[in-house]
C-alpha cells in the first residue's frame, strides 16, 4: 500500500488534501498539523510522498525538507504554498524537493506530480533493497577475498593486485574464483555491480581522511 502523508498547519487545508487524494488513489493518506509533529514520528512510519507546506509554526517546510534529505531519504517531499515566487522553489528544490506547487493546485497537476513521487519513492525502495542484498552478500567475503574484489573494483589486474597484497597471482587467481562463487555470479562485471550496489565504489572515492 502507498503512503501519502501532508504536513500543513491549515486544517482546511490539510482537511481538504485528505478528502481530495483518499478519492483519487488508492493510498493510506495521513495528516499532521505542524512540521515537528511530523517529523517527531518520521522515524516510525513506512517511506512515502510528503506535501509540505512552506510556511508553518516552528520548523518551516525548508528546515524540513533539509532534515528528510539528510536523515530519512525514503520519504519522497513535494512543497506547498500560498505564495508562490521562483526563490522560493529555487530553495524547495535544492533543499531536497520533487517539485513546488502553488495553493490551491491544479488537481490534475497535484495528480501528476503525486504519481511521479511515487515512481521515485518506487526506485529508492528497489535501490535500498539492491544495497542491502549486496551488502549481505559482500559480507560472505574473508577480507583477503574483499581486497582482491577491491582491488578489482578499482580495475587493477590480477599481477598488480597480487604484487600489492604479497600474493602470489597464483593465490589470487584462487581468491577472485572464491569471490565468484560467494557472490553467487559469474562475471566480473556481475561481481563489479554488486560491488557498487554496496557503496564499495564510494568508499573508494572518498578515500583516508
Amino acid at each position: 500500500m502507498r503512503n501519502c502523508y501532508i504536513v500543513d498547519d491549515d486544517d482546511a487545508a490539510r482537511t481538504s488534501l485528505l478528502t481530495l487524494l483518499s478519492a483519487r488513489f488508492r493510498i493510506v493518506v495521513q495528516g499532521f498539523t505542524s512540521g515537528d509533529a511530523f517529523l517527531r514520528g518520521v522515524g516510525d512510519l513506512d517511506p512515502g510522498v510528503v506535501l509540505l507546506d512552506y510556511s508553518m509554526p516552528g520548523r518551516n517546510g525548508i528546515e524540513v525538507l533539509r532534515l528528510l534529505k539528510d536523515r530519512h531519504p525514503q520519504m519522497v517531499p513535494i512543497m506547498l504554498t500560498g505564495k508562490g515566487s521562483t526563490q522560493a522553489a529555487v530553495e524547495a528544490m535544492k533543499a531536497g524537493a520533487l517539485d513546488f506547487l502553488e495553493k490551491p493546485s491544479d488537481p490534475e497537476t497535484l495528480f501528476g506530480v503525486i504519481e511521479a513521487a511515487f515512481d521515485r519513492s518506487g526506485e529508492i525502495l528497489r535501490s535500498a533493497q539492491a544495497a542491502k542484498s549486496a551488502a549481505q552478500r559482500l559480507a560472505r567475503l574473508s577480507p583477503q577475498e574483499a581486497n582482491v574484489l577491491r582491488g578489482l573494483v578499482d580495475g587493477k589486474r590480477n599481477k598488480i593486485i597480487a604484487y600489492e597484497l604479497g600474493l602470489s597471482p597464483r593465490t589470487v587467481e584462487i581468491y577472485r574464483a572464491n569471490v565468484m562463487s560467494k557472490l553467487g555470479v559469474n562475471s566480473l562485471s556481475e561481481a563489479l555491480r554488486i560491488a557498487y550496489a554496496g557503496g564499495w565504489l564510494a568508499v573508494e572515492r572518498a578515500g583516508p581522511a
